[in-house]
């Protein structure tokens, strides 16, 4: 399973590439919708790995392409890592169309030679670092590393809004177990952004837990719901959808939410369609939906920052469930993936030795 779960959003896409794009292939002169919908309503249905209801609000997406092109949906959760496995561990015998991983697994998908292209009508409104130049995959939505703070253990004048704060004030700071999680993970290296760092060097941000846990302020909570329900969390550092999801189902009143001013750290989710997708027209279909208007509200309605937001205007209740762009300000997407690749392997250890060693 991806981990942890919640309702989430989608984003940006170009123009269909008509017939030529049926046979995969990644570019063509003129967008045909009207034979994408008639070849995915001949197949009927489209079948996903990691899109469940309850992630991204997936379930609008289905019901809407079930009501407007009568797609039958199922779909099998499971890890970015376990669904490119499956893919290539069926090969020609595939059992399902289109699935939904982590952005470093993307290029890792195309590697394995596991897809197939497929570029959305609003290919131009994605950003290039965002998507693969042939198609092959592109995010729907994004996460950044964001604080979420207990109001009523924090007092107002102490609560922090950049990482330069953390290490002024009483309040104890929970990150989660760092290492086992892309999420743990990114609060590390957004800490280094603000601190000097890039994805080859995260000494700066591990010396700011460390610093943390020397006070003895660093807890070592896992950031869930039912913690900051309990009040065992007063700040922590996780995927600003997490964060949205949790303040609104616990009490929207009683939490803060925010972007680290100084830096943060973009992430996201991107489809993979399969390469012997049993169902390929459909798949496509679903792409197309959700980088539309109404696929990218219902992926906005939870808590996912779509990819096309700048572009979109949202109805207040679903603008209400996202930061205005302005706290977007500093934060920033991965640059350097192989050296990020690299150091998050050796997170468990640094971890270890350069933070949870000093402990108080």
């Amino acid at each position: 399973m991806k981990s942890p779960r919640f309702p989430l959003a989608s984003l940006p896409l170009a123009v269909l590439a008509s017939l030529a794009l049926f046979t995969g292939t990644a570019n063509a002169a003129q967008p045909n919708m009207d034979d994408l919908i008639a070849a995915a309503q001949q197949e009927g249905r489209v079948d996903s790995l990691g899109m469940p209801d309850s992630w991204a609000n997936w379930k609008d997406t289905w019901a809407d392409l079930k009501e407007e092109y009568g797609l039958e949906h199922s779909d099998t959760d499971m890890s970015s890592a376990e669904e490119i496995a499956k893919f290539r561990a069926e090969g020609e015998n595939a059992s399902a169309d289109i699935g939904d991983v982590g952005i470093a697994f993307g290029p890792i998908a195309v590697e394995q030679g596991v897809t197939q292209p497929y570029k959305p009508s609003h290919w131009d409104q994605i950003p290039d670092w965002a998507k693969d130049e042939d198609g092959h995959w592109a995010l729907a939505y994004t996460g950044t590393i964001a604080m979420i703070i207990n109001k009523d253990l924090v007092p107002e004048d102490e609560r922090p809004h950049a990482f330069a704060d953390l290490l002024e004030g009483d309040y104890s700071v929970a990150v989660g177990p760092v290492g086992s999680g892309a999420q743990n993970n990114a609060a590390v290296l957004a800490a280094a952004y603000a601190r000097g760092g890039d994805e080859s060097d995260l000494q700066p941000g591990l010396e700011l837990f460390g610093d943390l846990a020397e006070q003895g302020r660093l807890s070592l909570t896992d950031l869930t719901i039912a913690a900051l329900e309990k009040g065992e969390i007063e700040v922590g550092l996780l995927w600003d959808f997490n964060a949205l999801n949790y303040r609104d189902q616990i009490d929207r009143d009683r939490f803060e939410v925010s972007i680290p001013s100084d830096a943060s750290v973009v992430s996201g989710y991107t489809t993979i369609i399969n390469k012997y997708a049993p169902h390929p027209d459909a798949a496509k279909l679903a792409r197309e939906y959700i980088f539309s208007d109404a696929g990218q509200a219902n992926l906005a309605k939870g808590y996912a920052r779509p990819i096309r937001a700048e572009h979109l205007d949202f109805d207040d209740a679903t603008a209400a469930k996202l930061l205005p762009d302005s706290e977007y300000a500093n934060a920033r997407p991965i640059e350097d993936f192989e050296a990020w690749e690299q150091t998050s392997r050796q997170l468990p250890q640094l971890w270890q030795s350069e933070v949870l060693t000093r402990q108080h």
